[in-house]
């Protein structure tokens, strides 16, 4: 049966660089292509993913919508990638600023200004060049995917889905059409922002249960 938007998948793949080298991967033998050299332990465990809801890369989402459980190689420009190159995004930045942080900057160190990372080009003086680019931007890039299963457990599927919003894991219940999330009160009102979204993928409420907070015990 085909694939269809909604539906949550797992899967395994390769990321290139369009006859070049990895740059992701949850493939034990390409993750250690990509980390070559680093001594820690390496992990590898396919994804889930809900398709069609920004989980993953829009034009592999894009890609599998309508495809079977399978293997695919998909090819995809700039624009279905990582975006086109922005000379906008490449900027100059005072030395000071970084000098403030007590930061040595130099050619190639990366830097998270505001959630935003950028790599330093070039250091001349009181300037320092820094591009706001994704590093793949401009690039076209091939995708090995192997979808190993179509996920039909509506608990998989929840945690899931919570863990992608939530960066962690909740307790949660499922009653009739209805959802139930166990989250501190200080928790409360950001869950509470995706009912919609719990709606619109599940089709079920979403119901927060405030739970007191959970102290760090004594070590």
């Amino acid at each position: 049966m085909a694939l269809q938007k909604k539906d949550f998948i797992e899967i395994e793949f390769t990321g290139r660089v369009k006859d070049g080298e990895i740059f992701d991967s949850n493939i034990l033998e390409d993750i250690k292509k990509l980390h070559e050299g680093h001594s820690h332990e390496i992990e590898a465990k396919p994804i889930i993913f809900c398709l069609g809801e920004g989980m993953f890369l829009k034009g592999i989402d894009d890609f599998l919508v309508g495809k079977e459980i399978g293997k695919y190689k998909v090819e995809l420009t700039p624009d279905k990638a990582f975006g086109v190159r922005l000379s906008k995004l490449v900027q100059m930045v005072p030395i000071k600023l970084f000098q403030s942080q007590k930061l040595n900057v130099y050619s190639g160190a990366v830097f998270n200004f505001d959630g935003r990372m950028a790599k330093v080009l070039t250091v001349s003086g009181g300037r320092v060049i820094v591009d706001f680019n994704n590093p793949l931007a401009g690039k076209n890039v091939v995708y090995d995917i192997h979808v190993l299963r179509k996920v039909e457990d509506l608990n998989e599927k929840i945690k899931t889905f919570i863990n992608f919003l939530f960066r962690g894991e909740f307790k949660f219940s499922i009653q009739e059409n209805k959802i139930i999330i166990e989250v501190e009160k200080k928790m409360s009102q950001f869950v509470e922002m995706f009912k919609e979204k719990f709606k619109d993928v599940f089709n079920m409420d979403l119901e927060i249960k405030e739970i007191e907070e959970i102290s760090k015990k004594s070590q």
